[in-house]
């Protein structure tokens, strides 16, 4: 079991580099190619990826289980979290949008007792208000220096932790590889329709068309390897190391993007990230190990 755990947190920790790729891939390419037009290719290229890997197991394309409320559900929830996570690495800070992503595991908990019936101990309901504090702390609302472009993050974490939600009510007969493709096509009629309603000029370069495909590849390996990880060691031994993504995100905007992480930045994202890994240690303590 010692040795299933530590590849588990290998690769663990090399899909959260690998998203945190992509999300520097993304932040570069939307800088010339519209936002909608980002979505639409990088959705393509994700279902395109995904339907070879499910056709190579012998899996249906199209699953009739697929036709459901919480699919629907699922799909709603993708798109909010793709489109403002998106737009808030495109207009704000790498490293803060992804500060604040990091509380998604925090109200996946908070929405399996208000929706699943899950039951939540005090103390890990203090956990979940801590971590709500540090969100607060990096995006500072009612000082000077608050910026409103950060409540995009906000969104688009409330819409991955939907998700997450969604995707542990999906139809079990459903496999990681077909939620894939599901999860990645309806980007493509959404980005469309942004692209429609707010058109935007259509620009290409070989680097920026380069960057969206480089984001793709790299999007699928981190969905990939997170599977290998998630299926080879414990959950509670191996979930922790998803908050490397934070680490290699404010590596790759200073590095990249020249960003500069404010000290209140820093502490909110500390303050985010202990609270949630109190919450999964609370959590193997009872043998209810979060997902």
């Amino acid at each position: 079991m010692h040795s299933d755990n530590l590849r588990g947190s290998l690769f663990m920790v090399l899909a959260m580099a690998a998203f945190a790729i992509e999300d520097m891939f993304i932040k570069a390419a939307a800088a010339i190619i519209p936002t909608g037009i980002v979505l639409t290719l990088f959705g393509l290229g994700g279902t395109l990826v995904f339907m070879l890997m499910a056709q190579r197991q012998g899996e249906a394309i199209f699953h009739p289980a697929v036709i459901s409320k919480r699919m629907g559900m699922r799909a709603f929830f993708e798109i909010v979290g793709r489109l403002f996570f998106v737009l808030a690495i495109t207009l704000t800070p790498l490293s803060s949008a992804s500060t604040i992503l990091q509380a998604t595991p925090l109200v996946v908990v908070l929405g399996a007792a208000l929706f699943m019936g899950e039951r939540v101990s005090m103390d890990r309901w203090m956990a979940i208000i801590i971590g709500f504090v540090g969100v607060l702390v990096v995006i500072r609302p009612g000082v000077d220096n608050f910026e409103p472009l950060s409540l995009l993050a906000v969104i688009a974490m409330l819409g991955f932790a939907g998700r997450d939600l969604a995707t542990r009510a999906a139809p079990p007969v459903l496999s990681n590889r077909q939620l894939g493709i599901y999860g990645f096509m309806v980007l493509i009629p959404s980005g469309l329709a942004i692209q429609w309603y707010a058109p935007q000029a259509i620009q290409y370069d070989a680097f920026s068309s380069l960057q969206l495909l480089a984001a793709v590849a790299f999007g699928v390996a981190a969905y990939y390897w997170l599977t290998i990880a998630m299926r080879t060691g414990q959950v509670a031994a191996v979930t922790p190391f998803r908050y490397t993504r934070l680490l290699f995100a404010i590596a790759l905007g200073m590095l990249v993007f020249n960003e500069q992480p404010d000290s209140m930045t820093l502490l909110g994202g500390l303050i985010i990230v202990v609270s949630g890994m109190y919450i999964l240690a609370s959590s193997s303590t009872r043998k209810r190990p979060y997902h």
